[in-house]
């Protein structure tokens, strides 16, 4: 599932709770050719992961003989027809607005032909059945649509090679709501064209329960991709891990990526059943999921390419205790080291002058006494602490850690960037022309020994440098025969981060 599935998925989830209803879960399995056992688990997995429990579960090829008695009906009754025509002359004939020459054939030669189809046979795997509605309607959907198809070479997850032919999602898909008594069938604008067809074939096949059809805007967001034919091509072309991949906008994808449940229907809800097309800003997204995390989420410190810097004064090395979260005392304490020999961020020694005076974040303020460079690299820096000094005077906050190799981890940081770099493509253009390169950056860090407690789906702020989620956890000789770094994968904020990493 992608995110965009998630918006159906949830609503029906909020509005069957909410008005004490109960969640049909179905799987439309009426394609063999796209149907694997697999699959269905993977939706269902997904489902667990957001939260979201149906009180009733099914399939549509648990209604089959009754989808199959239906057609035979509305053949008999003339409102059905078989098409030998190709596939490349319906689509021309819907074009043009033109009737199948196949569409007057009598009862008699169209239940002979049905009866080919359904016994898989080589003049009846040409054919597909149609409806007999109106082939010059103003509406495409409705210009005699396609019922039932023969897929032969392929069997069915669940009912193997029974059945040769197979109904469409339109035809399928009402019959299947009113006989399982849905009172309300949440649909996304795309299928807003297909509601009187929906209902033309609950007319059709004299079903009494007719349930109700609200219509809602799909989420489509800029600089990414929701089709699942497209995001296949990222899978086949190694381009992604997988569908787990956290450049992805899968389920798994954004949840691995550190995007909260929470947050997620926090966003769907606001929308609501609004029908309003328009791509949305995956920023907004992310900003109400820093909202949900950042009261919540442990402090820590890391550095990238760090340079050293020596206290002048003699400061004894010890490990001092800290809070995690200074405003939620609750999440703990860690142990932090001190000493006279520190490292910093290059970027941030670059960037210092003798004599200014900076804030050693949750230490205090230190005076720079010179700034030692090979040419225009920064290779150490002197300084002082005056720790009398105030914090609210000094224009820079920086983080530092103590230069002890022993207890620093490798930190491996991941960044992903948008599946593709324009916000939004037109008719013309094609995706491959326009994916960001690289789809993930990577940089190695040096972390505060605190992190090794960190373990796969923790959240953490990396003071400075923004919000990750543990991917991996780090682990030492002992653990492995390798010792692996930890690898945090960037949570995004709704903005840019303050502090880059290089």
């Amino acid at each position: 599932m992608h995110i965009g599935h998630c918006k159906a998925a949830m609503l029906n989830h909020h509005y069957a709770t909410s008005y004490g209803g109960k969640l049909v879960i179905r799987m439309d399995d009426t394609n063999p050719t796209k149907e694997k056992d697999e699959y269905s688990q993977a939706i269902m997995d997904d489902l667990k992961s957001l939260g979201i429990t149906g009180q009733i579960f099914s399939h549509t090829s648990d209604h089959f003989e009754l989808i199959l008695t239906h057609c035979e009906k509305l053949l008999k009754e003339g409102r059905f027809f078989v098409d030998e025509s190709t596939g490349d002359e319906i689509f021309k004939q819907r074009e043009e607005r033109a009737p199948s020459p196949f569409r007057d054939r009598s009862v008699e030669d169209n239940l002979k032909s049905w009866q080919l189809m359904k016994d898989g046979a080589p003049a009846g795997l040409k054919c597909v059945v149609r409806a007999k509605i109106d082939f010059a309607s103003n509406n495409g959907c409705l210009r005699d649509p396609n019922m039932f198809r023969c897929v032969h070479d392929t069997p069915h997850p669940r009912t193997g090679t029974k059945y040769k032919v197979y109904p469409l999602y339109d035809f399928a898909c009402p019959i299947v709501d009113s006989v399982e008594g849905v009172t309300h069938s949440l649909r996304s604008s795309e299928y807003h064209d297909r509601n009187f067809l929906y209902n033309w074939v609950l007319e059709a096949c004299k079903l009494k329960h007719t349930p109700i059809i609200e219509d809602f805007s799909r989420l489509n967001f800029t600089y990414t991709i929701l089709s699942k034919r497209k995001l296949q091509w990222f899978v086949d072309n190694k381009m992604v891990e997988g569908w787990h991949d956290p450049c992805f906008p899968t389920v798994r994808g954004v949840l691995r990526r550190g995007l909260t449940v929470e947050a997620l229907r926090k966003f769907i809800i606001q929308q609501g059943s609004s029908k309003n097309l328009n791509l949305m800003d995956m920023g907004k997204l992310w900003a109400l999921n820093k909202q949900i995390i950042d009261p919540i989420v442990p402090r820590y410190t890391s550095i990238v390419n760090p340079v050293p810097l020596v206290l002048a004064d003699d400061v004894e090395t010890e490990f001092r205790t800290r809070d995690l979260h200074k405003k939620n005392p609750s999440l703990g304490s860690k142990a932090a080291q001190f000493g006279k020999n520190l490292l910093v961020d290059l970027a941030d020694a670059a960037a210092f002058s003798a004599g200014e005076e900076v804030t050693l974040m949750d230490w205090g303020n230190c005076i720079i006494e010179s700034v030692e460079k090979d040419g225009d690299k920064v290779k150490k820096v002197n300084a002082k602490l005056n720790l009398e000094g105030d914090f609210r005077t000094t224009k820079k906050k920086i983080t530092w850690l103590a230069d002890s190799p022993a207890d620093l981890l490798k930190v491996t940081l991941v960044e992903c960037h948008p599946l593709l770099s324009k916000p939004k493509l037109e008719k013309d253009e094609k995706f491959e022309d326009f994916i960001t390169k690289p789809l993930k950056t990577e940089t190695i860090a040096l972390g505060e020994p605190a992190l090794r407690v960190l373990k796969e789906g923790d959240k953490i702020q990396l003071e400075r440098r923004g919000y990750y989620i543990c991917d991996r956890r780090f682990l030492d000789y002992q653990e492995a025969k390798e010792p692996q770094t930890l690898v945090l994968i960037n949570i995004p904020d709704g903005r840019q981060k303050a502090m880059r990493n290089d």
